[in-house]
C-alpha cells in the first residue's frame, strides 16, 4: 500500500480536461443508440428471416468487430484518435442505416457483408477512444479515467434498451436509423471538440504511476530508446513480434480472454439458468437493474479508494470476488436471493479489477500504445463471440456445476492477471555485500 494519499472522485473530475469532457459525451451518445449487437438477431427474424440466417449477420458483426478494433489500432496510431474516431463513425453511420433496407428476402449476402462492416467501422473508433483519453488525462488519474469511460458505456447500454423498447412500438426500423444518427453526431463532435493532436498530460502530482518504469516498458515493448530518453517508433511488424514474445503481455491477455468469457455468462447462460428455475422473465430483467444501478453508481468511488493499493492486488481480488459470485449462481435454483447476491458479487469484482485491467494497456510508450490497446480489444471481442458457443453448451451438460466451473475459470483469469501486470519488485541499493537486501544475489564484476 502507498503512502499517498488515495485518489478523490471529486478531485479527479475536477482534473479532467475539457477535450476529455467531450470525448465521454461521445462515447455516451454513441452507446445510447447502439442496437445493432443487442437487437439484429430479433429484428431479422422479426422481418421473416430464419433464426440461422439471423445468427449469421451476429456472426459477421462479431467478426468485424475483432479486425476493426485492430484495424482502428493501425489507423490510431498512424492518423491519430481524432481522425480515427471521426472517419469510424461517419463510415458506421450509413451502414448501420442500411440494415433495415437490406433485411427483406434474397438480400442475405449484401446483409452478411455490410453488417461486418458496420461491426468493423463501429468498433474501430474504440482504441482511439482509449488512446486520446489515456494522452489527455493527468497520469494521476488514469485508472479513474478509464473508469468514467466504463460508466459512459455503461449508462448508455443501461438505458439503451429503453430507448429501444419505446422506439419498437412506433417503427422497428427506426432503430438503426436512430443508431446511424447517433454515430454521425460522434463523429461531428469528435471532428469539432476533439484535439487533432494530444496535449501533454498535467505532470503528476501524485502516487506513482502503475505502469513500469519507461525504460522497462521501451524494452518490453521492442522499442529503441535514444540518449535523451525519448522511445523510438517501432514498425507494425516488429511491435507484434515483440508482444508474441512478451510472456506477462500475453499472460494479460489470456485474462481477457478467460475473464471476458465468463462473464458474458451473466448475459447467456444466466437467462437460460432462471427460465430453467421457473422464474418469471421480469426477474432477469430485476437482476439486470440491480447490477446497473450498483455498478454505475458505485464504481468512481470504489476505483478511487482502491488506488491505495498496488494495480496486482486489485486485479487478483476483484477477479476472485467475481469468481464468488459466479459459484453463487449455481444456487439460484434455491432463492431468488442467491440470483441476486451472486449478481451483486460479480458487479462488485469488476469494478475492483475492470478499471485497472482496461487501463493496463494504456501505460506502455506511445510508439506502439494503440497497438497493444487494439489487441488487447480484439480479444475481448473474440471472447465475446466465443462466449455463446462455450456458454450454452457447456451449460447443457452441467447444470448448476456449470457455474462452478465459470468461478474456477475467473479465478485462473486473476491468477494471469496477478502475473500479467505485476511489476517486478526492484531490490534495495546495497553498500556493500553485509548490507544485502535478503535474497539479493550478491553483485559480482559491477552487476547484478
Amino acid at each position: 500500500m502507498t503512502e499517498e494519499a488515495p485518489v478523490r472522485v471529486f478531485d479527479a473530475l475536477k482534473a479532467t480536461p475539457t477535450p476529455v469532457r467531450y470525448l465521454l459525451g461521445g462515447v455516451l451518445v454513441n452507446q445510447l443508440g447502439a442496437f445493432v449487437q443487442t437487437f439484429l438477431v430479433l429484428y431479422l427474424t422479426y422481418r421473416g428471416a430464419s433464426v440461422s440466417a439471423a445468427g449469421l449477420a451476429l456472426v459477421a458483426y462479431s467478426i468485424g468487430s475483432i479486425f476493426g478494433t485492430m484495424l482502428g489500432a493501425e489507423i490510431t496510431h498512424r492518423f491519430g484518435p481524432r481522425t480515427t474516431i471521426t472517419a469510424s463513425m461517419a463510415a458506421s453511420a450509413p451502414l448501420v442505416a442500411s440494415i433495415s433496407w437490406l433485411s427483406g428476402p434474397g438480400m442475405l449476402w449484401p446483409l452478411l457483408v455490410v453488417v461486418g462492416l458496420a461491426g468493423l467501422f463501429t468498433q474501430g473508433y474504440r482504441p482511439a477512444a482509449a488512446v486520446l483519453l489515456s494522452d489527455l488525462m493527468p497520469e494521476r488519474y488514469q485508472v479513474m479515467a478509464f473508469s468514467m469511460m466504463r460508466i459512459a458505456l455503461n449508462i448508455g447500454a443501461a438505458l439503451a434498451p429503453l430507448v429501444a423498447a419505446v422506439v419498437i412500438l412506433v417503427n422497428w426500423d427506426l432503430l438503426f436509423w436512430i443508431d446511424g444518427a447517433t454515430a454521425l453526431v460522434y463523429a461531428l463532435l469528435a471532428f469539432a471538440l476533439l484535439p487533432g493532436k494530444a496535449a501533454e498530460p498535467a505532470e503528476d502530482q501524485g502516487p506513482e504511476r502503475d505502469a513500469e518504469p519507461p525504460a522497462a516498458d521501451a524494452h518490453r515493448a521492442g522499442t529503441a530508446s535514444a540518449a535523451d530518453g525519448t522511445v523510438q517508433a517501432a514498425d507494425g511488424r516488429s511491435a507484434y513480434a515483440t508482444m508474441l514474445r512478451d510472456r506477462k503481455y500475453l499472460l494479460y491477455l489470456g485474462a481477457i480472454l478467460l475473464g471476458s468469457l465468463t462473464y458474458a455468462q451473466g448475459h447467456i447462460a444466466l437467462p437460460l439458468e432462471l427460465a430453467a428455475d421457473h422464474y418469471p422473465t421480469s426477474f432477469y430483467s430485476t437482476v439486470l437493474t440491480v447490477s446497473s444501478v450498483v455498478l454505475i453508481t458505485c464504481e468512481l468511488k470504489i476505483t478511487a479508494y482502491l488506488s491505495r493499493l498496488p494495480k496486482h492486488v486489485r486485479v487478483i481480488t476483484g477477479h476472485l470476488v467475481e469468481a464468488a459470485g459466479l459459484a453463487v449462481y449455481a444456487l439460484s435454483s434455491r432463492s431468488g436471493a442467491f440470483t441476486i447476491t451472486g449478481a451483486v458479487l460479480v458487479v462488485c469484482g469488476i469494478m475492483i479489477a475492470a478499471p485497472s485491467m482496461f487501463a493496463h494497456p494504456a501505460t506502455f510508450p506511445a510508439a506502439v500504445k494503440a497497438r497493444y490497446i487494439g489487441t488487447m480489444q480484439a480479444v475481448g471481442g473474440a471472447a465475446s463471440a466465443l462466449a455463446p458457443l462455450f456458454g450454452v453448451y457447456l451449460w447443457t451438460r452441467l447444470g448448476g456445476g456449470f457455474w462452478l466451473l465459470c468461478g474456477v475459470v475467473t479465478a485462473v483469469a486473476g491468477l494471469f492477471a496477478l502475473a500479467g501486470v505485476r511489476r517486478p519488485t526492484e531490490p534495495a541499493p546495497a553498500k556493500n555485500a553485509e548490507h544485502r537486501t535478503e535474497g539479493e544475489p550478491e553483485a559480482v564484476g559491477g552487476t547484478s
